[in-house]
């Protein structure tokens, strides 16, 4: 949540500092509205983009580390547990 906050909070900041250029009036002006829209539109697909990269890489990230660690990664990506006792007769 955090993350997401300060990514929310740069972006807005990045896109009015170029969007909004005349603070003299209460409403935003037909041309500062549409571009608001585009840059928030173009940074949210950018985004997507990363995360969507990110995502595909996480198993791969996950796998690696428990190979230096010596344990066996599950299918999962996490170390995979132990096998169970035998139950006794």
């Amino acid at each position: 949540l955090r993350d997401f906050l300060l990514v929310y909070n740069r972006m807005t900041e990045l896109c009015f500092r170029h969007c909004v250029c005349n603070l003299n009036y209460r409403l935003l002006t037909g041309r500062e509205e549409s571009c608001l829209d585009s840059c928030a539109a173009r940074l949210v697909r950018a985004n997507h983009r990363l995360m969507g990269a990110y995502v595909g890489l996480v198993p791969a990230m996950l796998q690696r580390r428990a190979a230096e660690y010596g344990a066996p990664a599950g299918p999962s990506g996490l170390p995979a547990s132990p096998d169970p006792a035998p139950a006794s007769p």
